[in-house]
Formats: structure tokens, C-alpha cells, sequence
């Protein structure tokens, strides 16, 4: 589990496929000596497995799945990648509950400056847009935020300062794809729910026979 909060903008050191498979070693800032062999980190907001590791370097394994459901593929020598370290009892959760399962890719289609913020505007399939709520949150390249609008196949976010700087999202122009997250909880609801969606939906009454009010 992560939460958003990018700790590190790393550098790809190389990506070397395998077939449908890959290995990926980032070089980080990252405290390395305290990330052990099998940890969890966020690239780019996918969960990866470390699999070996230097003072400057981590390493990791690419699963077909991964490759095929987010752009870690697409990553060069060079490529710059946003790195969170797995959520620990007891740290703060500052952004949002995010488990580092990509949904979908989306696309930059406008981006605008509003006095030193930015605003970013995004397209992605339809079926994963209905899990996004104005004001609710999203996950972008592994970063938390919230979301401004929403339609059936569109949303936007805005952007401060530090965040556009100190993250891959400096990097981002026109017609560029991004790995999405959507907010976990808007699929369990669909899920725990779906029983009464058939036979003409659900309203107050089978919510509060079932005790969800």
C-alpha cells in the first residue's frame, strides 16, 4: 500500500525486456541499505518487487501484466520515474489509500498555467472514468491528487508548484500517457453493491434494509 507522496525522482538505468517480461534498475537518492530484497516500491505508481540492489540502484522484476497494463514498458535509459517506498505502520497518510495497481493509461490533452499553478487536463477509457468524483482523488504517475473535473471520458487536476517540480509531471507535454490509479473505494461500493443493481436498482429503502443506512 502507498499513499501518493512521490520520495524520489529516479533515473532509468536500464530496462532490459525478457520476451514479454523485463528488468528494470533505477538509480535513486533513496536510502537503498533500508529497502530489502522482496520490498515493495511505487515506480511510476506501479508496485514493483525489488530484486537486488547497490548503494545508488534498485532493481526490479517486470511482469508481462505490468508490461501489457501500464507504460513501464515504454521506459529508456534516462527516463525519469517518480519512487515511493511501501506504506509503514504508523507513517502519516498524507495522501490517499493507493495500491500501486495501475487501472488504465490515460493522455495529457491541454495543460495551463494559473498564477504558478497548473492545470492538467486528461482523457481516459470510459469505464474507468466513472470511478472518478469531483474533488475526490486520483493517482497519476504514482502521484496523489485530487480531482478537479470529471466527465464520461475526461477529468483534470491542478497542480502547485512544488509538486509540478519536485515529480515527473514537470516533464509531461501535449499528447503524452500517463498510468492512472483510481480511488479503491469507488470499486468496492460498485462490488458490495452490484447484487441490487439488478431489478431496478437500488434506492433507500434496500439501502436500509440491508444496513448500509
Amino acid at each position: 500500500m502507498f499513499t501518493g507522496l512521490i520520495e524520489d525522482t529516479g533515473r532509468v538505468a536500464s530496462f532490459n525486456r525478457h520476451g514479454e517480461a523485463g528488468v528494470l534498475v533505477v538509480e535513486t537518492s533513496l536510502t537503498t541499505a533500508d529497502i530489502a530484497i522482496g520490498d515493495s516500491v511505487a515506480v511510476n505508481g506501479a508496485c514493483l518487487t525489488v530484486i537486488a540492489s547497490t548503494l545508488r540502484t534498485l532493481t526490479f522484476d517486470v511482469s508481462p501484466e505490468s508490461i501489457s497494463r501500464t507504460l513501464i514498458g515504454k521506459l529508456y535509459s534516462g527516463s525519469l520515474v517518480n519512487l515511493e517506498q511501501a506504506l509503514r505502520m504508523g507513517d502519516r497518510m498524507g495522501g490517499h489509500i493507493v495500491s500501486g495497481h495501475v487501472d488504465c493509461t490515460g493522455q495529457l490533452t491541454r495543460l495551463e498555467n494559473r498564477s504558478g499553478n497548473h492545470q492538467l487536463h486528461f482523457t481516459l477509457p470510459p469505464e474507468h472514468a466513472r470511478y472518478l468524483v469531483e474533488k475526490g482523488s486520483v493517482t497519476i504517475d504514482g502521484i496523489s491528487l485530487t480531482v478537479n473535473t470529471v466527465s464520461q471520458d475526461a477529468f483534470s487536476v491542478n497542480i502547485i508548484p512544488h509538486t509540478y517540480s519536485s515529480t515527473t509531471l514537470g516533464q509531461l507535454r501535449a499528447g503524452d500517457k500517463v498510468n492512472i490509479e483510481t480511488d479503491i473505494i469507488g470499486k468496492y461500493v460498485e462490488r458490495l453493491t452490484s447484487p441490487w443493481q439488478s431489478g431496478g436498482g437500488l434506492n433507500m429503502k434496500i439501502l436500509a434494509e440491508n444496513g448500509f443506512i
